[in-house]
């Protein structure tokens, strides 16, 4: 065994204009994220848990997409999902169209621990929620000022999300804006400039060589009410088994495409590839037009990511000392 590693992501696809205010509190939460997962670590807490444990904490930050501050429907509610995953038994749980629940991805461990099924979405996962007595909150919680005003200017640029945090210079108005804005990379269809997905994840694995993974968000701003994204879907957004521990961020319908978490598994297992061999190939080869990233721990205490966007919030360390915090390609 090569000890523990853990790392955590803030979501794939971000513009590089991001005010420096911004970039910095990402990373101080990124960091915050880490430590609390490290010391977890350290005391030999499993992994599960800790995967558990440090999107509690990306939920309960409004920075990120996912638990307070997520992405708002097209009817201004917010749909949240998440899921996790325990790789020695390959056991799962994941939630979807979560609208009072303070922490999705604990109900979604609670679905994988308390509960004949896999994933339970809408009034049914509310009703379980209720049933085991989980926190529970008004919408309004969840609904940040920040996503009131992008979701206004998503349904004036008539487009899925429009990011307000990023200065348009001399263009009058939001839809003007987004209609000037001419980037190769795309993402849904939408230049990266106007997506921030920024779904949250954790990977981790223990002393014990135990992989774990969790994903949670908000999804996408003025997404329809019930679509449902890759995050709680095992094998596209999240995926755990004795290899590996993977979870996923962007454009979420490409992911669901190409199953993008399980191949990271299959071409270690079939292929016989090392973690970073198979996060490269998948990111290159299964993505087609998407645009996305992960991030990965192996068994053997190996930690990975990769994506294909501007940047990604992301953050990683390893029992032997390694420890990073970065948004762009280094």
């Amino acid at each position: 065994m090569g000890g523990w590693a853990i790392a955590v992501h803030g979501g794939a696809g971000v513009d590089p204009n991001l005010p420096q205010q911004r970039q910095k509190e990402a990373k101080q939460l990124l960091t915050r994220c880490l430590n609390l997962g490290i010391s977890a670590l350290s005391s030999n807490i499993p992994a599960i848990d800790v995967v558990e444990l440090v999107v509690r904490e990306l939920e309960t930050d409004p920075l990120f997409n996912s638990g307070r501050g997520s992405a708002l429907t097209e009817k201004g509610t917010v749909e949240m999902e998440a899921s996790i995953m325990d790789g020695p038994k390959r056991r799962c749980g994941a939630v979807s169209g979560v609208t009072t629940v303070k922490n999705p991805v604990s109900l979604a461990r609670l679905v994988m621990e308390k509960s004949p099924h896999s994933y339970i979405a809408f009034s049914g996962a509310e009703e379980f929620a209720r049933q085991q007595g989980v926190e529970l909150v008004a919408n309004d919680y969840f609904i940040t000022e920040e996503n009131v005003g992008m979701l206004k200017m998503a349904k004036e640029a008539n487009s899925i999300l429009f990011d307000y945090r990023i200065p348009v210079i001399g263009l009058e108005t939001c839809s003007a804006g987004a209609a000037a804005m001419d980037n190769s990379l795309q993402m849904n269809g939408l230049p990266i400039r106007v997506y921030a997905p920024e779904t949250v994840g954790c990977v981790a694995v223990d002393s014990q060589g135990r992989c774990a993974a969790a994903t949670s968000t908000g999804g996408l701003m003025n997404k329809m009410t019930g679509r449902i994204g890759d995050s709680p879907l095992i094998g596209a957004g999240t995926y755990a088994c004795n290899l590996c521990g993977i979870s996923c961020t962007g454009e979420g319908e490409a992911i669901i495409r190409g199953t993008l978490a399980r191949e990271v598994a299959a071409v270690m297992e079939y292929k016989g590839l090392g973690l970073q061999e198979a996060v490269d190939y998948v990111i290159n080869e299964r993505l087609d037009e998407g645009k996305a990233g992960l991030i990965a721990v192996s068994a053997k205490g190996e930690v990975a990511c990769r994506f294909n966007t501007n940047g990604m919030f992301r953050g990683c360390a390893t029992e032997d000392g390694l420890m990073e915090v970065a948004i762009w390609e280094q």
